[in-house]
């Protein structure tokens, strides 16, 4: 009777041990979704040659948008151990409201494994990133010829009094 009774104290104390261990990968798991360092790290390794302006992470951290110096805008999706990176070309995203003001429903026309509704913290964040996608859509030879063209003159004409 004794044994028995030592055994059910061990398998009792290895479950609570269990229990303990998933508790404590858990909330390794939810720190290491927010951490926007290792989201910048792993960026920067996968575009060297990109310089990042901005970044703003989805509520629940699956999803970092991120701005990059030269106006383009890039997106990463958190995988666990790792970040899936990828750059936005321009116009090759569709951004779509929601009811709730404080994020968007995003077509990847690229990467449609990325699709989804995306929630931020804020009406704030979720409205500057939809600017980003948006501004994204005008492409940098658009732009260029915008600036090249011939500005309107606005001197006033010349009046003649008879």
């Amino acid at each position: 009777m004794s044994s028995w009774i030592v055994w059910l104290g061990i398998v009792g104390a290895l479950i609570a041990l269990a229990y303990y261990v998933t508790r404590i990968a858990k909330s390794e798991e939810a720190d290491s979704r927010q951490d926007t360092g290792l989201a910048i790290l792993e960026f920067g390794r996968a575009f060297p040659q990109e310089a990042i302006r901005a970044l703003h992470a989805t509520a629940d951290g699956n999803a970092i948008f991120v701005r990059l110096h030269d106006g383009k805008a890039g997106f990463m999706r958190n995988n666990r151990s790792h970040y899936a990176c990828s750059l936005i070309r321009p116009g090759r995203v569709r951004v779509i409201p929601l009811p709730d003001a404080k994020g968007f429903s995003a077509e990847f026309l690229d990467l449609p494994s990325h699709n989804g509704n995306f929630l931020f913290g804020s009406e704030t964040e979720a409205a500057e990133v939809s600017l980003w996608l948006l501004d994204n859509h005008v492409s940098i030879a658009d732009r260029q010829a915008e600036l090249a063209e011939e500005p309107v003159s606005l001197e006033p004409a010349s009046e003649s009094n008879p």
